[in-house]
């Protein structure tokens, strides 16, 4: 029985041209600028100096502004990029520069699972405060209610079964009564060797009968959403 849901967001509630052609120029465009202003908040200080110790180099600011900019140029799941993307974004949110795309489909069923008592979860690659950003500020309203938690990769990388191992155990169930929904094999992969139900989003293709977890073309096309 399925009494978890954890989703992932890029091309699965989400579409990834609003991430790729929205959120990442966004950021990439008005990141420099944003860094130089705030280069005394606490919160950014710290990310810098996490982008240096990723880096493995004692970077100057304009150094450090370069490989941010390398690293959204090259799609980098870097946990300090995410989050000072996190933090410009809520400024776009905000200013009305663009709002959250979330797929109807899963508008929809996300509503009806939480009417149905069934808990919902974020786990992606984007920081917590990002996803809860796109949430608040999507096209059908603020669906921050809806979610139970949300995670990013402080708790692990999106590849590696350890990260879902955590999630179940910070969420209190057994792995096997979680579904992750995903558009990503080795993310599923991950999730399944953890003990996880996985769901496959193909939104742009036909599924394949031979793909080795589930596939699905949208949320409607899911088990559970018959109530």
């Amino acid at each position: 029985m399925i009494r978890a849901i954890l989703t992932d967001i890029e091309g699965t509630t989400t579409s990834l041209r609003f991430v790729h052609k929205v959120l990442f120029p966004y950021a990439r465009d008005h990141l420099a600028g944003f860094i130089r202003r705030n280069i005394a908040d606490p919160e950014v200080a710290r990310q810098l100096a996490a982008v240096r110790e990723v880096a493995g180099a004692a970077l100057e600011l304009e150094e450090v502004i370069a490989q941010l900019i390398a690293w959204i140029d090259a799609d980098r799941k870097v946990t300090p990029l995410k989050t000072l993307q996190g933090l410009l974004w809520r400024a776009g949110y905000e200013n009305g520069a663009f709002t959250g795309h979330v797929y109807a489909d899963a508008v929809r069923q996300l509503r009806s699972w939480h009417a149905r008592g069934i808990a919902l979860y974020v786990f992606s690659s984007g920081s917590v405060q990002a996803q809860q950003l796109l949430f608040a500020y999507s096209d059908a309203g603020d669906l921050r209610p809806l979610f139970s938690a949300y995670y990013d990769t402080h708790i692990g990388d999106k590849r590696d079964s350890g990260a879902y191992a955590a999630i179940a155990a910070d969420i209190g169930m057994a792995p096997d009564e979680i579904l992750f929904l995903s558009d990503i094999r080795e993310e599923l992969d991950a999730a399944r060797a953890a003990g996880m139900q996985t769901a496959w989003l193909v939104r742009d293709a036909d599924p394949d009968p031979g793909a080795t977890h589930r596939q699905v073309r949208d949320f409607t096309e899911l088990p559970i959403t018959r109530d």
